[in-house]
């Protein structure tokens, strides 16, 4: 079923033989660290080409012209690192934040094996995301809820970035919480991968009541 999901989602995204290469050693080393880091849940390795790196690919689609992102809360890579290996010969950059050390060595190794144009940065969100200003796309999956998400987010969002972040079926109510604090401007794009989540893109940004 895994080399099955591996083609289909290769075939779909219309990757390059040097990105296939890439992305199957980044596949490998995920598999190989995980048996002692559990960098992503157990349960979704065995769906890692349909769950994980298409769910990071079809990011890309949504801005195919950006080429500076962050990604927060990076942990196993995905998206940021699956972004950096894909979009490398698009010339993209991207930034991935992660606070715990292991996983940063994970992605330093993933980075320097796939030569993924990626800056790793271990540290708090807070504490890094000043200096992201000026960066043309922001995404986090898995990470947070959307309130959260926004206002870690904000001093990009409110100066012209784009955030991209998956959501699950939840995604209403995650709407109607952070729109009790910020007031945004989003559309919603249908996953690709999952028919009952949706991609919350955010164009705009301004804190209404401030905590």
């Amino acid at each position: 079923m895994s080399d099955r999901a591996r083609e289909q989602v290769l075939k779909a995204y219309d990757v390059s033989r040097e990105t296939t290469q890439a992305l199957d050693a980044y596949v490998a080393l995920l598999h190989r660290w995980q048996t002692v880091k559990n960098l992503v849940g157990p349960s979704t390795l065995s769906e890692v080409w349909s769950r994980h790196v298409a769910d990071a690919l079809q990011l890309l689609t949504l801005a195919p012209e950006a080429s500076t992102w962050i990604d927060l809360g990076s942990g196993a890579g995905i998206p940021g690192l699956i972004l950096a290996i894909a979009g490398k010969e698009r010339g993209i950059r991207v930034t991935l934040v992660e606070s715990n050390a292991r996983k940063c060595a994970f992605l330093t190794e993933a980075a320097r094996l796939t030569g993924a144009p990626a800056t790793i940065r271990n540290g708090r969100i807070e504490a890094v995301i000043g200096d992201a200003v000026g960066t043309e796309i922001v995404c986090a999956r898995a990470l947070a809820a959307l309130d959260q998400l926004l206002a870690w987010s904000a001093p990009l969002l409110n100066s012209g970035t784009i955030g991209l972040f998956p959501k699950g079926r939840d995604v209403q109510a995650e709407l109607t919480q952070a729109s009790a604090r910020w007031t945004f401007t989003y559309d919603l794009v249908p996953s690709r991968t999952d028919a009952d989540a949706r991609i919350v893109r955010v164009t705009a940004l301004t804190e209404t009541s401030p905590r």
